[in-house]
């Protein structure tokens, strides 16, 4: 049997963020914050770490990829997927078409 990742409403994800972050000089680290914090909201440490490095890059303070460039990345991705079928769909009727137009053919 799998299990399933829960997902959390962006309204906890965002609350746990702010209460990591808020609070995070009172724990030797950041992580130490994490685990603290969610214990007590009962969300998991990994979720919670992920969503407090996702906010860090978010804000400019952490290096990676931000929340709107891999939006970004995803709708391109999705789009050059939809021009690719498109070709393809372009590229076998102009063959139909021009085997139909080839008059060694008839």
């Amino acid at each position: 049997m799998t299990i399933m990742p829960q997902r959390y409403p962006a309204e906890v994800q965002d609350r746990a963020v702010r209460m990591v972050l808020d609070h995070q000089g009172d724990y030797p680290s950041l992580r130490a914050a994490c685990v603290a914090i969610s214990e007590r909201l009962g969300v998991s440490r990994a979720s919670l770490q992920r969503w407090v490095d996702q906010a860090q890059v978010d804000a400019g303070t952490k290096p990676g990829l931000s929340s709107a460039e891999a939006e970004e990345i995803k709708a391109l991705k999705a789009e050059n997927k939809r021009l690719r079928e498109a070709n393809e769909i372009l590229r076998s009727a102009s063959i139909f078409f021009a085997r139909e137009l080839d008059p060694r053919q008839r």
